[in-house]
């Protein structure tokens, strides 16, 4: 395992005890209605099986109250999280370290304070008057930011997540972070199977092994087979593209390619600077363009592509179905029912029915718990933004107190080189969308749907004829490198998701890798309390996480 941070869960979670329930009705009026519904001397019971009670609706609706006080229960017994952030926000009366996009911005790109006050007072207020009152600086919209309130009727609330600060704007780990993120745009059209032998990719790892925050990442240096890969040993085994996103799949009567429209190659957005201040003030005066031949997934331009016009969980409802119908394997988790019955099969249950639904359920869960984690407790900048500071302190526009590593890389010079600008080139014309960075929304998406996909599918099953995109994407051919299996395919695909919005220029790594570890919770809350739902007997669910700790739920 090469990713060194502790998980957020447990090794192995099988939850804690509840509380009598006496304790927890007494916490809730609501709560001790319910309980008086229940018959005399009914007791709470974990699973459904208590429920198998023929066409009794009354015995039915009261074990179904069971069944729900009983995840209610659970879910208020867990601890209270800490919600720390980077100090960014106390740290700058200018705001310069905060996320405005927007809003109302001067010359520098600096935000009107006036205008920003008046957005953290609608966050602290939940007014909804207050809201509609914010001073807006363009024609773009702030994204959905009363979604932080939203409450999760199933699994963990979105305010019982839990996540780590993200680096300050001052850190040598913000420079690490932003690095990166101008080498992703630097190198966007290089195909991945050219990364062992471009001179721009050694200048690119040159820079980043100046950072002991990769080495950290990845256990020892940047190389061509690890850069700008996620940190599981799924990322890092076989070609960079998961066999997800690049293999057939049969959707109904028909089987569709994942050849897409993507953008045309070297056009970047936001290089001016007159252009950079527009977006932030919240104008989008360019417009994408794509290439007339639609490609497979072959380099960092054609995944920024995919993630920019993709839905919130199509990645996963398509590898769902490859995995169910196009990979000509089993692919269920053979502790699960249904594999040894000799007179019935999955569907409903424990078959395709219920990952497709669930698939949908958790990626809905999964956005309020990045919403709440943005406008709540982060508030965290664009790299776009922190681009924009760069190049005003390069170009002594205005003094930044920005970390001094800036002067150890040659990234920001042979960015000026081809631009004429400091600022970060981005893939989309409107750049990032209205809302803060951390986490990115994607990524929790991504962790959230891998997670429970994991749950489902056995993950040491291998991928049978495994591919790879050639150079220009027009065609697959065959991978002949080490097996793949489900699993590591399975968190390959959401790194290739998470990062792929780095790689357009809209989030930073951490962005993407604590974004799925926010998902990975909200996963595991689900699947906690449908766990309790089945008639079926089953020990549970197991899965291996994004830290590479074994799960059971």
């Amino acid at each position: 395992m090469t990713n060194t941070r502790k998980s957020q869960e447990q090794t192995k979670e099988t939850g804690p005890q509840s509380p009598h329930r006496r304790d927890f009705f007494g916490k809730s009026a609501l709560a001790a209605g319910a309980a008086a519904m229940l018959p005399a001397g009914a007791a709470i019971t974990s699973n459904a099986q208590a429920a198998v009670i023929g066409r009794n609706p009354r015995r039915r609706r009261d074990n179904s109250l069971e069944i729900r006080t009983n995840a209610a229960v659970e879910q208020w017994s867990q601890p209270l999280p800490a919600h720390p952030d980077n100090g960014d926000d106390a740290a700058y009366a200018s705001k310069i370290g905060s996320f405005t996009k927007g809003l109302p911005h001067d010359e520098l790109g600096e935000v009107d304070r006036r205008a920003y006050r008046k957005l953290t007072r609608a966050l602290r207020t939940r007014s909804e008057s207050r809201f509609e009152a914010i001073p807006m600086g363009g024609a773009r919209k702030l994204a959905n930011p009363q979604a932080t309130y939203a409450y999760s009727m199933e699994g963990v609330d979105s305010h019982c997540t839990s996540m780590p600060a993200a680096p300050a704007f001052a850190d040598r780990d913000e420079v690490a972070e932003i690095v990166e993120v101008y080498w992703h745009a630097l190198l966007r059209d290089v195909p991945f199977t050219e990364y062992a032998t471009h001179s721009l990719v050694a200048s690119a790892i040159a820079d980043m092994n100046k950072f002991d925050y990769f080495t950290r990442r990845y256990n020892g240096p940047v190389t061509p087979d690890n850069l700008f890969r996620g940190e599981t040993p799924g990322d890092l085994a076989g070609p960079y593209v998961s066999q997800l996103l690049l293999k057939d799949i049969p959707f109904g009567p028909r089987t569709v390619s994942q050849r897409y429209d993507v953008d045309v190659p070297g056009l970047d957005f936001m290089t001016g600077y007159a252009e950079w201040l527009e977006v932030q003030r919240g104008n989008v005066p360019s417009a994408s363009v794509f290439d007339s031949t639609r490609r497979y997934i072959s380099d960092g331009r054609r995944i920024g592509s995919y993630v920019h016009f993709d839905f919130s969980y199509q990645a996963y409802l398509s590898a769902s179905q490859i995995i169910t119908g196009g990979l000509g394997i089993n692919p269920w988790d053979p502790r699960l029912p249904y594999d040894f019955s000799a007179t019935q099969g999955r569907f409903v249950t424990f078959g395709g029915a219920d990952i497709l639904s669930l698939i949908a359920k958790v990626a809905h869960e999964a956005l309020k718990a990045a919403w709440f984690q943005k406008w709540q407790v982060h508030l965290r900048l664009r790299p776009e933004t922190f681009g924009g500071r760069l190049h005003n302190h390069l170009t002594d526009a205005k003094e930044y107190p920005i970390n001094s590593a800036i002067d150890e890389v040659s990234v920001f010079d042979e960015t000026f080189s081809r631009t004429g600008t400091y600022l970060l080139p981005m893939a989309y014309p409107e750049g990032s969308p209205t809302h803060p960075a951390y986490p990115a929304g994607h990524a929790t998406i991504a962790g959230a749907c891998t997670t429970v996909m994991k749950a489902f599918f056995d993950e040491d099953a291998p991928i049978p004829d495994p591919v790879v995109s050639s150079t220009d994407g027009l065609s697959l051919e065959a991978y002949n490198g080490g097996p793949l299996t489900i699993g590591g395919e399975l968190d390959k695909l959401a790194s290739n998701i998470a990062l792929g919005r780095d790689i357009a220029g809209v989030h930073w790594r951490t962005d993407g890798t604590e974004g799925l570890l926010v998902g990975e919770q909200v996963a595991i809350g689900v699947l906690r309390d449908i766990k309790r739902i089945y008639n079926e007997s089953f020990d549970g669910f197991f899965f291996r996480g994004f830290a590479g700790n074994d799960i059971v739920v």
